[in-house]
């Protein structure tokens, strides 16, 4: 029988017999912060007296969805079942409690049954100290649970209770903001609607009065986004609006200051530079649907200091909820830090990534991977992709643009787009990693949004001719959507000290936002979100440029909530894009010898 790999299960499949029977279930017990508020939590034991580790699953997410019970109700759903629901993410407590842990799920103040009024800053440290003082705690503290569950992990290990010894904050929210930040839930600033989405699912206590006062400063901002005609365009996101942040009031702030604060990347990456603690990130490829996880997992493998840290990228296919994969990973982790046990999860290398194509996984040493080899295919007419440069001096220097015209949802549902496709590849190639886009392009209004999407087409045996037949690629043929990247056109301004080769760094703050002038030439670099894919001999490199995507749904909404939708231009607009030696428009992808080492690894 062949050797079967799969994305959810990370070799070497590690586990240990169960060591404990029998579930004690502590439920809506209350404890009470620095402050006196009092937070709700459920507390999963094994039945014993013997004092044992506690992992901690801590999010905005309401606890009487997660847990046991909730398990056998609704057993793990894949991503496609219409039951599948994200927040269901505090983690399989069976398996926890059975290899002798003790499971506490909770909930911060201003959510579901805990209680509201001041601060929450630090409601994860002070739990983390009530839960070491506890006698069936012996006084070894982790952290467990994805996405909500994971961000709060990064934000009390900045803090650094006493009692946490690591965390494992897979899917983690963004980096650059104390639970998150803007620039890596909307890059390119290009604002969507995760956010609004997930909302209707939440158990946040919020206000649903009047439409309150704002501040001068907040006032201004609210009456710029009222007349925004790209909000005007949805009213869903109108009514949000209207209400001054009485409702959705996180998404509120985004809606009426869609920049990145002044300050927050020097404070961000400070705080993370003092993260000492073992620390295990990372997150799945499917993530570049909602960004935020992906993008913040590499920012924390970046700027975190601490010299024992992982990072680990799924597959393409979101992991099923209720959560209980990656736990082998999770087993091997804590049973290294917190009960002293030889796992080996520090024997090998700190990177490990799952290929689409070759459905297989690799290892390396960093990331970006140092062997990467940035490779730049280059945008031609007829909507094909080179591997060749532009020859100056030459018919190079004379190559007209490539044009479509984009109307708004108010007009259409069809999006209109430039494919630029490769010949077929005269062997495998295996890309890994972030890629870039550098477009040369003009519009004729003052704004739009960039849209990239990254896709492997393919096989494709055929070669294109005169012939009856041949003169363009087959409409039938295989194509998967790998990443995509996005740009609203006025964020264009670079930060030069933080920009890289592979990497554009964009100011997203307000003062650094600036129109376009209609009709000129203006050079963009868009950020491709990263992926791993093997493109395999006889198969296509495929780079999509739009300006607008679609719900896939009805009345602004979506059949999934982690596939969002963005907001784009209402006006109809004609995108130019230019590609000749003065403007050498080009996808630079992340090519990874397949011979260079680490090599890759065999199927378990």
């Amino acid at each position: 029988m062949p050797a079967l790999s799969s994305p959810e299960h990370v070799p070497p499949g590690y586990d240990r017999a169960p060591s404990h029977s029998g579930l004690v279930a502590d439920r809506d017990v209350r404890v009470p912060m620095r402050d006196g508020v009092e937070l709700c939590v459920d507390v999963y034991r094994p039945e014993t007296d013997e004092p044992l580790p506690v992992l901690l699953a801590f999010a905005i997410y309401n606890k009487d969805i997660q847990g046991p019970e909730m398990a056998e109700a609704i057993p793990p759903q894949p991503a496609w079942s219409p039951l599948w629901s994200g927040p269901m993410e505090a983690g399989d407590t069976r398996l926890l409690t059975s290899r002798g842990y003790v499971h506490v799920i909770g909930m911060p103040r201003g959510v579901g049954k805990s209680g509201s009024g001041g601060s929450r800053e630090f409601d994860s440290y002070d739990l983390i100290e009530w839960i070491a003082e506890q006698p069936w705690c012996d006084g070894n503290v982790g952290m467990v649970g994805i996405s909500g569950f994971g961000a709060e992990q990064v934000h009390v290990a900045r803090q650094k209770p006493p009692h946490l010894k690591a965390v494992f904050p897979f899917d983690p929210r963004g980096a650059y903001g104390e639970l998150g930040g803007f620039r890596e839930e909307y890059p390119g600033g290009v604002v969507h609607l995760f956010r609004y989405l997930v909302g209707h699912f939440g158990t946040f206590h919020q206000d649903r009065g009047a439409p309150g006062e704002l501040t001068p400063e907040r006032e201004a901002f609210w009456r710029e986004a009222m007349a925004n005609p790209d909000y005007r365009i949805h009213p869903h996101l109108f009514n949000v609006l209207s209400m001054k942040g009485q409702h959705m009031p996180a998404y509120f702030s985004t809606l009426i200051d869609p920049f990145e604060a002044e300050g927050v990347l020097e404070r961000s990456e400070a705080s993370l530079a003092d993260i000492d603690i073992p620390v295990y990130t990372g997150s799945g490829w499917y993530a570049y649907t909602y960004k935020t996880h992906l993008q913040g997992a590499q920012s924390y493998w970046r700027h975190i200091a601490s010299q024992d840290k992982k990072l680990l990228f799924l597959g393409p296919a979101h992991l099923e909820r209720p959560f209980h994969g990656l736990h082998s990973e999770i087993l091997r982790w804590y049973d290294h830090w917190l009960k002293g046990l030889d796992t080996g999860v520090l024997d090998e290398p700190p990177v490990r990534y799952w290929v689409a194509g070759a459905n297989t996984w690799r290892t390396g040493t960093d990331w970006p991977l140092p062997e990467t080899v940035w490779t730049p295919f280059h945008l031609n007419s007829w909507e094909r992709l080179r591997p060749e440069p532009w020859v100056p001096g030459s018919v190079d220097d004379v190559v007209p643009p490539d044009s479509f015209v984009q109307m708004p949802l108010t007009h259409t549902r069809r999006v209109q787009s430039l494919r630029y496709v490769s010949e077929p590849l005269a062997e495998p190639m295996l890309i890994a990693g972030p890629a870039k886009v550098r477009l040369f392009a003009a519009i004729d209004q003052a704004d739009t949004v960039w849209m990239v999407s990254l896709k492997d087409i393919g096989p494709d045996p055929h070669v294109m001719t005169v012939r009856e037949g041949e003169r363009e690629l087959h409409p039938d043929l295989p194509e998967r959507e790998l990443t995509r990247g996005w740009l609203r056109a006025s964020n264009r301004a670079l930060d030069p000290e933080r920009s890289t080769e592979w990497k554009p760094f964009h100011r997203l703050t307000r003062a650094a936002a600036e129109p376009v002038t209609p009709g000129e030439v203006v050079e963009y670099e868009i950020e491709v979100l990263a992926t791993a894919n093997l493109f395999e001999k006889g198969h296509r490199i495929c780079v999509e440029i739009s300006s607008m995507d679609t719900p896939t749904g009805v009345a602004g909404a979506t059949n999934a909530e982690y596939v969002p939708y963005h907001v784009t231009s209402s006006r109809t607009t004609l995108h130019t894009v230019f590609h000749d030696t003065a403007h050498p428009s080009a996808v630079l992808l992340p090519v990874v010898p397949l011979d260079a080492a680490p090599a890759r690894e065999e199927a378990r």
